[in-house]
Protein backbone atom coordinates (compact mmCIF):
# COMPACT_ATOMS: atom_id res chain seq x y z
CA UNK A 1 0.00 0.00 0.00
CA UNK A 2 2.64 2.39 0.79
CA UNK A 3 4.72 1.00 -2.17
CA UNK A 4 1.38 2.50 -4.39
CA UNK A 5 1.53 5.93 -2.60
CA UNK A 6 4.76 6.54 -3.22
CA UNK A 7 4.66 5.39 -6.47
CA UNK A 8 1.56 7.93 -7.81
CA UNK A 9 3.26 10.68 -5.70
CA UNK A 10 6.08 10.78 -7.36
CA UNK A 11 4.45 11.06 -10.83
CA UNK A 12 2.20 13.62 -12.68
CA UNK A 13 0.34 13.01 -15.80
CA UNK A 14 2.57 9.83 -16.04
CA UNK A 15 5.69 11.81 -16.42
CA UNK A 16 7.92 11.37 -13.13
CA UNK A 17 8.37 14.29 -10.86
CA UNK A 18 12.26 15.00 -10.88
CA UNK A 19 11.65 15.34 -14.84
CA UNK A 20 8.64 17.53 -14.75
CA UNK A 21 10.91 19.93 -12.71
CA UNK A 22 13.53 19.46 -14.55
CA UNK A 23 11.93 20.18 -17.98
CA UNK A 24 9.70 23.53 -16.09
CA UNK A 25 13.32 24.74 -15.11
CA UNK A 26 15.37 24.54 -18.29
CA UNK A 27 11.88 26.11 -19.94
CA UNK A 28 12.15 28.76 -17.15
CA UNK A 29 16.29 29.09 -18.29
CA UNK A 30 15.31 29.54 -21.91
CA UNK A 31 13.21 32.14 -21.53
CA UNK A 32 15.35 34.31 -19.45
CA UNK A 33 18.18 33.56 -22.70
CA UNK A 34 15.64 35.00 -24.64
CA UNK A 35 15.03 38.09 -22.57
CA UNK A 36 19.17 38.80 -22.06
CA UNK A 37 20.00 37.57 -25.41
CA UNK A 38 19.29 41.21 -27.28
CA UNK A 39 21.45 42.59 -24.51
CA UNK A 40 24.21 40.20 -24.94
CA UNK A 41 24.47 40.16 -28.94
CA UNK A 42 24.81 44.20 -28.39
CA UNK A 43 27.43 44.18 -26.19
CA UNK A 44 28.76 41.45 -28.69
CA UNK A 45 28.80 43.59 -31.68
CA UNK A 46 29.19 47.26 -29.76
CA UNK A 47 31.69 46.05 -27.22
CA UNK A 48 33.65 42.71 -27.71
CA UNK A 49 34.06 42.51 -31.45
CA UNK A 50 35.50 46.41 -31.51
CA UNK A 51 37.76 46.07 -28.50
CA UNK A 52 38.92 42.83 -29.86
CA UNK A 53 39.41 44.07 -33.36
CA UNK A 54 41.62 46.77 -32.11
CA UNK A 55 43.74 44.46 -30.14
CA UNK A 56 44.22 42.25 -33.62
CA UNK A 57 45.05 45.30 -35.23
CA UNK A 58 47.99 46.19 -32.45
CA UNK A 59 50.10 43.06 -33.50
CA UNK A 60 48.99 42.67 -37.35
CA UNK A 61 49.67 44.51 -40.57
CA UNK A 62 50.12 42.30 -43.74
CA UNK A 63 50.78 45.39 -45.94
CA UNK A 64 53.51 44.59 -47.36
CA UNK A 65 53.01 40.55 -47.46
CA UNK A 66 49.69 41.52 -49.69
CA UNK A 67 51.09 44.41 -51.94
CA UNK A 68 54.99 42.92 -52.46
CA UNK A 69 53.94 39.22 -52.70
CA UNK A 70 57.02 38.08 -55.30
CA UNK A 71 60.05 40.52 -52.77
CA UNK A 72 58.35 38.62 -49.16
CA UNK A 73 58.28 35.18 -51.03
CA UNK A 74 62.24 35.84 -52.20
CA UNK A 75 63.51 37.11 -49.00
CA UNK A 76 62.09 33.70 -47.42
CA UNK A 77 65.38 32.67 -48.43
CA UNK A 78 67.79 35.52 -47.30
CA UNK A 79 70.11 35.00 -44.38
CA UNK A 80 69.35 38.40 -43.55
CA UNK A 81 73.68 39.26 -44.03
CA UNK A 82 74.60 41.73 -46.27
CA UNK A 83 72.54 43.08 -49.08
CA UNK A 84 70.00 40.49 -50.89
CA UNK A 85 70.94 38.56 -53.86
CA UNK A 86 69.98 39.78 -57.86
CA UNK A 87 66.99 37.21 -57.29
CA UNK A 88 65.37 39.32 -54.42
CA UNK A 89 65.69 42.62 -56.20
CA UNK A 90 64.35 40.71 -59.68
CA UNK A 91 61.59 40.01 -57.60
CA UNK A 92 61.13 43.41 -56.07
CA UNK A 93 61.48 45.33 -59.48
CA UNK A 94 58.38 42.98 -60.70
CA UNK A 95 56.59 44.26 -57.90
CA UNK A 96 57.52 48.16 -58.01
CA UNK A 97 56.48 48.06 -61.53
CA UNK A 98 52.89 46.20 -60.86
CA UNK A 99 52.58 49.18 -58.05
CA UNK A 100 53.42 51.77 -60.65
CA UNK A 101 49.86 52.10 -61.94
CA UNK A 102 47.72 52.60 -59.09
CA UNK A 103 48.06 53.58 -55.32
CA UNK A 104 49.98 50.45 -53.91
CA UNK A 105 53.33 52.31 -54.66
CA UNK A 106 52.09 54.77 -51.70
CA UNK A 107 50.19 52.20 -49.75
CA UNK A 108 53.68 50.18 -49.99
CA UNK A 109 55.57 53.48 -49.46
CA UNK A 110 53.46 54.59 -46.41
CA UNK A 111 54.09 51.33 -44.53
CA UNK A 112 57.81 51.73 -44.83
CA UNK A 113 57.50 55.32 -44.10
CA UNK A 114 55.90 54.08 -41.03
CA UNK A 115 59.79 52.72 -39.58
CA UNK A 116 62.00 54.70 -42.13
CA UNK A 117 60.67 58.23 -42.55
CA UNK A 118 61.15 59.75 -45.18
CA UNK A 119 60.65 56.89 -47.52
CA UNK A 120 57.44 57.42 -49.28
CA UNK A 121 58.61 59.88 -52.05
CA UNK A 122 61.74 57.56 -52.43
CA UNK A 123 59.09 54.42 -52.81
CA UNK A 124 56.50 56.34 -55.19
CA UNK A 125 59.75 57.85 -56.86
CA UNK A 126 61.61 53.99 -57.43
CA UNK A 127 57.95 52.39 -58.63
CA UNK A 128 57.68 55.01 -61.19
CA UNK A 129 60.90 54.50 -62.67
CA UNK A 130 61.16 50.76 -62.50
CA UNK A 131 58.28 50.63 -65.18
CA UNK A 132 60.92 51.87 -67.26
CA UNK A 133 63.53 48.94 -66.69
CA UNK A 134 64.95 46.92 -69.36
CA UNK A 135 65.14 43.13 -67.99
CA UNK A 136 67.93 42.69 -65.51
CA UNK A 137 70.08 43.14 -63.84
CA UNK A 138 68.26 44.66 -61.12
CA UNK A 139 70.22 45.12 -58.60
CA UNK A 140 72.17 48.12 -59.77
CA UNK A 141 69.64 49.54 -61.56
CA UNK A 142 67.24 49.89 -58.49
CA UNK A 143 70.33 51.08 -56.31
CA UNK A 144 71.24 53.86 -58.68
CA UNK A 145 67.35 54.63 -58.88
CA UNK A 146 67.17 55.44 -55.20
CA UNK A 147 69.79 54.78 -52.42
CA UNK A 148 66.95 53.67 -50.63
CA UNK A 149 67.58 49.51 -51.81
CA UNK A 150 71.27 49.68 -51.19
CA UNK A 151 70.63 50.28 -47.45
CA UNK A 152 70.38 47.52 -45.31
CA UNK A 153 67.59 48.44 -42.81
CA UNK A 154 65.29 48.54 -45.37
CA UNK A 155 65.94 45.30 -46.00
CA UNK A 156 65.68 44.00 -43.14
CA UNK A 157 62.46 46.05 -42.64
CA UNK A 158 61.29 43.75 -45.54
CA UNK A 159 62.56 40.69 -44.11
CA UNK A 160 59.95 41.57 -41.19
CA UNK A 161 57.07 42.25 -43.34
CA UNK A 162 57.03 38.00 -44.57
CA UNK A 163 55.02 37.51 -41.41
CA UNK A 164 51.81 39.45 -41.40
CA UNK A 165 52.39 39.89 -37.48
CA UNK A 166 54.45 42.88 -35.62
CA UNK A 167 55.76 44.24 -32.71
CA UNK A 168 56.75 46.94 -33.96
CA UNK A 169 53.27 49.22 -33.20
CA UNK A 170 53.52 48.00 -29.35
CA UNK A 171 57.13 48.89 -29.40
CA UNK A 172 56.79 52.48 -30.81
CA UNK A 173 54.01 52.98 -28.23
CA UNK A 174 56.62 52.59 -25.61
CA UNK A 175 59.30 54.40 -27.24
CA UNK A 176 61.04 51.61 -28.53
CA UNK A 177 61.62 50.22 -32.23
CA UNK A 178 63.59 48.02 -34.31
CA UNK A 179 67.17 48.75 -34.74
CA UNK A 180 69.13 48.11 -38.55
CA UNK A 181 69.45 44.01 -37.75
CA UNK A 182 66.16 43.98 -36.44
CA UNK A 183 67.31 43.96 -32.87
CA UNK A 184 65.04 46.12 -30.37
CA UNK A 185 66.36 49.34 -29.03
CA UNK A 186 65.57 52.69 -27.67
CA UNK A 187 64.02 54.94 -29.84
CA UNK A 188 65.96 58.37 -30.57
CA UNK A 189 65.26 61.33 -27.88
CA UNK A 190 63.53 63.37 -30.17
CA UNK A 191 60.56 60.89 -30.98
CA UNK A 192 60.39 58.95 -27.35
CA UNK A 193 57.12 60.66 -26.88
CA UNK A 194 54.57 58.01 -25.86
CA UNK A 195 56.26 57.01 -22.59
CA UNK A 196 55.83 60.53 -21.16
CA UNK A 197 51.96 60.54 -22.85
CA UNK A 198 51.63 57.57 -20.36
CA UNK A 199 52.56 59.04 -17.28
CA UNK A 200 51.09 62.46 -18.25
CA UNK A 201 47.88 60.53 -18.53
CA UNK A 202 48.60 58.32 -15.41
CA UNK A 203 49.27 61.77 -12.96
CA UNK A 204 46.71 63.86 -14.29
CA UNK A 205 44.26 60.66 -13.85
CA UNK A 206 45.44 60.62 -10.14
CA UNK A 207 45.32 64.36 -9.39
CA UNK A 208 41.44 64.81 -10.70
CA UNK A 209 40.65 61.32 -8.67
CA UNK A 210 42.41 62.63 -5.35
CA UNK A 211 40.80 65.98 -5.76
CA UNK A 212 37.04 64.70 -6.39
CA UNK A 213 37.32 62.64 -3.41
CA UNK A 214 38.88 65.20 -1.12
CA UNK A 215 35.63 67.42 -2.90
CA UNK A 216 32.84 64.67 -2.68
CA UNK A 217 33.62 63.35 0.71
CA UNK A 218 32.20 65.85 2.66
CA UNK A 219 29.10 66.25 0.63
CA UNK A 220 28.57 63.00 0.32
CA UNK A 221 28.51 62.76 4.24
CA UNK A 222 26.42 66.14 4.55
CA UNK A 223 23.86 64.69 2.03
CA UNK A 224 23.84 61.51 4.14
CA UNK A 225 23.22 62.88 7.45
CA UNK A 226 20.62 65.58 6.44
CA UNK A 227 17.22 64.85 6.60
CA UNK A 228 15.80 63.57 3.65
CA UNK A 229 13.84 66.41 2.20
CA UNK A 230 16.86 68.62 2.35
CA UNK A 231 19.23 65.79 1.28
CA UNK A 232 16.68 65.19 -2.02
CA UNK A 233 17.22 68.88 -2.93
CA UNK A 234 20.52 69.14 -2.65
CA UNK A 235 20.96 66.03 -4.23
CA UNK A 236 19.21 67.67 -7.38
CA UNK A 237 22.36 69.94 -7.33
CA UNK A 238 25.20 67.13 -7.25
CA UNK A 239 23.31 65.13 -10.17
CA UNK A 240 22.08 68.71 -12.46
CA UNK A 241 25.88 68.52 -14.56
CA UNK A 242 24.52 65.25 -15.67
CA UNK A 243 22.00 66.99 -17.71
CA UNK A 244 24.43 68.98 -20.14
CA UNK A 245 26.65 66.81 -22.04
CA UNK A 246 30.30 67.11 -21.14
CA UNK A 247 30.92 69.46 -24.31
CA UNK A 248 29.15 71.94 -23.16
CA UNK A 249 30.28 71.84 -19.60
CA UNK A 250 34.07 72.22 -20.98
CA UNK A 251 33.09 75.07 -23.44
CA UNK A 252 31.57 76.69 -20.44
CA UNK A 253 34.83 76.41 -18.62
CA UNK A 254 36.52 77.90 -21.74
CA UNK A 255 34.34 80.90 -21.16
CA UNK A 256 34.85 80.99 -17.66
CA UNK A 257 38.80 80.47 -17.21
CA UNK A 258 40.00 83.26 -20.36
CA UNK A 259 41.76 85.71 -19.40
CA UNK A 260 38.90 88.53 -19.44
CA UNK A 261 36.47 85.80 -18.46
CA UNK A 262 34.54 85.77 -14.81
CA UNK A 263 36.89 84.13 -12.81
CA UNK A 264 39.80 86.15 -14.00
CA UNK A 265 37.55 89.08 -13.11
CA UNK A 266 36.78 88.21 -10.06
CA UNK A 267 39.92 87.69 -8.62
CA UNK A 268 41.12 91.03 -9.76
CA UNK A 269 38.10 92.53 -8.08
CA UNK A 270 39.04 91.09 -4.91
CA UNK A 271 42.55 92.09 -5.24
CA UNK A 272 43.62 88.61 -5.18
CA UNK A 273 45.84 89.51 -8.26
CA UNK A 274 46.38 92.49 -10.07
CA UNK A 275 46.58 90.87 -13.88
CA UNK A 276 44.63 88.03 -15.42
CA UNK A 277 46.05 84.75 -14.85
CA UNK A 278 46.70 81.87 -16.99
CA UNK A 279 44.04 79.39 -16.44
CA UNK A 280 43.13 78.31 -19.41
CA UNK A 281 45.09 76.22 -21.89
CA UNK A 282 47.19 74.95 -19.55
CA UNK A 283 47.37 72.14 -16.89
CA UNK A 284 45.17 73.94 -14.56
CA UNK A 285 42.27 74.10 -16.77
CA UNK A 286 42.59 70.49 -17.62
CA UNK A 287 42.40 69.56 -14.08
CA UNK A 288 39.48 71.85 -13.12
CA UNK A 289 36.89 71.42 -15.49
CA UNK A 290 37.99 67.20 -15.58
CA UNK A 291 37.31 67.77 -11.72
CA UNK A 292 34.08 69.26 -12.39
CA UNK A 293 33.02 66.98 -14.56
CA UNK A 294 33.74 63.74 -12.45
CA UNK A 295 32.83 64.65 -9.17
CA UNK A 296 29.75 63.55 -9.19
CA UNK A 297 30.85 60.26 -10.18
CA UNK A 298 33.02 59.75 -7.24
CA UNK A 299 30.72 61.18 -4.77
CA UNK A 300 27.50 58.98 -5.74
CA UNK A 301 28.82 55.75 -4.99
CA UNK A 302 30.32 57.35 -1.55
CA UNK A 303 26.95 58.66 -0.72
CA UNK A 304 25.19 55.40 -1.33
CA UNK A 305 27.50 53.55 0.92
CA UNK A 306 27.20 56.20 3.61
CA UNK A 307 23.00 55.69 3.77
CA UNK A 308 23.30 52.44 4.68
CA UNK A 309 25.69 53.20 7.84
CA UNK A 310 23.74 53.52 10.53
CA UNK A 311 24.21 56.04 13.52
CA UNK A 312 24.00 53.87 16.10
CA UNK A 313 27.61 52.54 15.36
CA UNK A 314 29.17 56.22 16.17
CA UNK A 315 27.18 57.04 19.03
CA UNK A 316 28.04 53.15 20.45
CA UNK A 317 32.07 54.28 20.53
CA UNK A 318 31.11 57.96 21.52
CA UNK A 319 29.35 56.52 24.52
CA UNK A 320 32.25 53.84 25.14
CA UNK A 321 34.52 56.91 25.40
CA UNK A 322 35.56 58.17 22.00
CA UNK A 323 36.20 61.65 20.99
CA UNK A 324 34.33 62.97 17.63
CA UNK A 325 36.99 62.62 15.31
CA UNK A 326 38.41 58.96 16.75
CA UNK A 327 34.76 57.90 16.55
CA UNK A 328 34.46 58.74 12.98
CA UNK A 329 38.01 57.73 12.02
CA UNK A 330 37.95 54.11 13.55
CA UNK A 331 34.37 53.54 13.20
CA UNK A 332 32.61 55.91 10.34
CA UNK A 333 35.36 56.24 7.75
CA UNK A 334 36.77 52.62 7.51
CA UNK A 335 32.91 51.52 6.90
CA UNK A 336 32.72 53.92 3.86
CA UNK A 337 35.85 52.50 1.94
CA UNK A 338 34.15 49.89 -0.22
CA UNK A 339 32.12 53.84 -1.64
CA UNK A 340 35.35 54.98 -1.65
CA UNK A 341 37.13 52.73 -3.55
CA UNK A 342 34.31 52.22 -5.95
CA UNK A 343 33.90 56.19 -6.63
CA UNK A 344 37.70 56.28 -7.01
CA UNK A 345 37.92 53.70 -9.27
CA UNK A 346 35.33 54.83 -11.66
CA UNK A 347 36.46 58.55 -12.33
CA UNK A 348 40.14 57.35 -12.60
CA UNK A 349 39.20 54.88 -14.86
CA UNK A 350 36.96 57.29 -17.20
CA UNK A 351 39.79 60.15 -16.37
CA UNK A 352 42.52 57.99 -18.43
CA UNK A 353 40.38 58.22 -21.92
CA UNK A 354 39.68 61.68 -21.79
CA UNK A 355 39.58 63.51 -24.95
CA UNK A 356 37.36 66.47 -25.53
CA UNK A 357 38.40 67.95 -22.23
CA UNK A 358 42.42 68.39 -22.51
CA UNK A 359 41.78 69.09 -26.37
CA UNK A 360 39.57 72.31 -25.63
CA UNK A 361 40.74 73.49 -21.95
CA UNK A 362 44.67 72.12 -22.13
CA UNK A 363 47.48 72.95 -23.86
CA UNK A 364 49.93 70.97 -25.90
CA UNK A 365 51.74 69.64 -22.90
CA UNK A 366 48.26 68.41 -21.33
CA UNK A 367 47.10 65.44 -24.07
CA UNK A 368 46.23 62.06 -22.67
CA UNK A 369 47.17 58.77 -24.56
CA UNK A 370 43.20 59.41 -26.55
CA UNK A 371 44.48 62.52 -27.97
CA UNK A 372 47.16 60.93 -30.07
CA UNK A 373 44.79 57.42 -30.76
CA UNK A 374 42.22 60.27 -31.95
CA UNK A 375 45.41 61.58 -33.92
CA UNK A 376 46.32 58.10 -35.36
CA UNK A 377 42.72 57.12 -36.53
CA UNK A 378 41.63 60.18 -38.33
CA UNK A 379 44.66 62.32 -39.43
CA UNK A 380 47.37 59.84 -40.22
CA UNK A 381 45.13 56.60 -40.80
CA UNK A 382 47.82 54.61 -38.68
CA UNK A 383 45.54 51.94 -37.49
CA UNK A 384 48.33 50.14 -35.97
CA UNK A 385 49.57 52.42 -33.88
CA UNK A 386 46.26 53.98 -32.96
CA UNK A 387 45.06 50.23 -32.30
CA UNK A 388 48.72 49.51 -30.04
CA UNK A 389 47.98 52.74 -27.72
CA UNK A 390 44.35 51.97 -27.28
CA UNK A 391 45.67 48.20 -26.43
CA UNK A 392 48.43 49.54 -23.98
CA UNK A 393 45.94 52.09 -21.99
CA UNK A 394 43.13 48.64 -21.73
CA UNK A 395 45.87 46.67 -20.25
CA UNK A 396 46.84 48.81 -17.86
CA UNK A 397 43.26 49.96 -16.61
CA UNK A 398 42.36 46.32 -16.55
CA UNK A 399 45.71 45.99 -14.57
CA UNK A 400 45.40 49.10 -12.20
CA UNK A 401 41.57 48.00 -11.75
CA UNK A 402 42.42 44.38 -10.53
CA UNK A 403 45.05 45.52 -8.11
CA UNK A 404 42.74 47.88 -6.52
CA UNK A 405 40.24 45.47 -6.52
CA UNK A 406 42.30 43.29 -4.72
CA UNK A 407 43.54 45.44 -2.22
CA UNK A 408 40.63 47.37 -1.15
CA UNK A 409 37.78 45.13 -1.90
CA UNK A 410 35.73 46.79 -4.65
CA UNK A 411 33.39 43.58 -4.85
CA UNK A 412 32.06 44.42 -1.88
CA UNK A 413 30.59 47.75 -1.95
CA UNK A 414 26.59 47.80 -1.64
CA UNK A 415 25.03 50.40 -4.10
CA UNK A 416 21.99 51.92 -2.75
Amino acid sequence: MSTTAIQIGSTFEGIPLRLKLKRIERRQKLKALVLVLPLLLFILVAFVLPIGRMLFNAIHDDTLLTLTPRTMAALRGWDGKDLPGEAVYAALAGDLKESSTGKTAAAIGKRINYELPGSLSEVISSARKASLLPTGPYKEALIKISPLWGRHDVWSLLKRGTSAYTGYYLLRSVDYEYGPDSQIVASPPENRIFQDVFLRTLGISIGVTAITLLLGFPVAFLLATLPRKSSNLLMILVVLPFWTSVLIRTTAWVVLLQQHGIVNDMLMALHVISQPAELIYNRIGTIVAMTHIQLPITLLPIYSVMRTISPSYVRAARSLGAGPFYAFWKVYFPLTLPGIAAGCLMTFILCLGYYITPALVGGPADQMVSSFVAHYTNEELNWGMASALGAILLTVTLLLYYSFSKLVGVDRVKMG
